[in-house]
């Protein structure tokens, strides 16, 4: 690669130490569905773009992180594109004291896992997402209402992701407590921590400066589905 790792991170993912995740054809790769819709291409050719077409057509919507919007890929059209500004830790700030506990999360706490997720929407979230990565949570009362965990994982790197608390939850510091904790982690293992926000997110952008993020670079999210025929 001639790229930074950081500058296409789904590449650097699959072709590195998560590549078990990835399903190839060709020049073109994704994450296996029950992980996430994540894909790359190794180039931007003719051929790597018709083998993401086939990718796309067989298994599903794919979205690509990457400088620039991706070209016209055959057989798909474009759900959206949206710039997203891409953050890195090489510090994280003192922690504080808080009233409640982190959990460790595992398979048994999967299905409540996506069910969080698939309410509050802080990313593309499937059933075995909490797989890539150490996740932790807040119970309270025996539900779940709050985790954060580890995704995407390029050499030296590891993305925070999953950041998320309950509607009825919000405001009592869960998810920069929780959040605070993942980036200490991934740092505590001599790698540096990164994630990503769209850039009009403003309130989360600011949340991750106060805890030790800055912005790296802005790239591009673009979601592909099969074309309708």
């Amino acid at each position: 690669m001639t790229f930074h790792v950081l500058d296409r991170p789904v590449c650097s993912t699959l072709m590195g130490r998560q590549s078990h995740l990835a399903i190839r054809r060709g020049r073109a790769f994704r994450m296996h569905p029950d992980y996430g819709l994540f894909a790359g291409l190794e180039d931007e050719g003719p051929e790597a773009l018709a083998d993401l077409g086939a990718l796309v057509r067989e298994h599903g919507t794919v979205g690509l992180i990457a400088p620039d919007a991706t070209p016209p890929v055959p057989g798909t059209e474009v759900v959206s594109n949206a710039v997203c500004l891409q953050m890195e830790a090489v510090e994280v700030a003192p922690a504080w004291e808080v009233d409640f506990d982190m959990l460790d999360l595992g398979d048994a706490d999967g299905p409540e896992m996506l069910a969080l997720a698939t309410l509050t929407k802080p990313g593309p979230f499937f059933s075995r997402t909490h797989q890539m990565g150490d996740f932790i949570g807040v119970r309270l009362d025996g539900e779940l209402i709050a985790m954060a965990g580890q995704r995407m994982r390029p050499d030296g790197y590891t993305e925070a992701s999953g950041v998320c608390v309950h509607p009825d939850h919000r405001g009592k510091g869960y998810a920069a407590r929780l959040l605070r904790e993942v980036t200490a982690r991934i740092l505590a293992r001599g790698e540096k921590a990164f994630l990503h926000s769209y850039t009009d997110n403003t309130t989360a952008i600011r949340l991750y400066e106060s805890l030790g993020y800055r912005g790296r670079r802005e790239l591009m999210f673009t979601i592909l589905r099969p074309a309708e025929a």
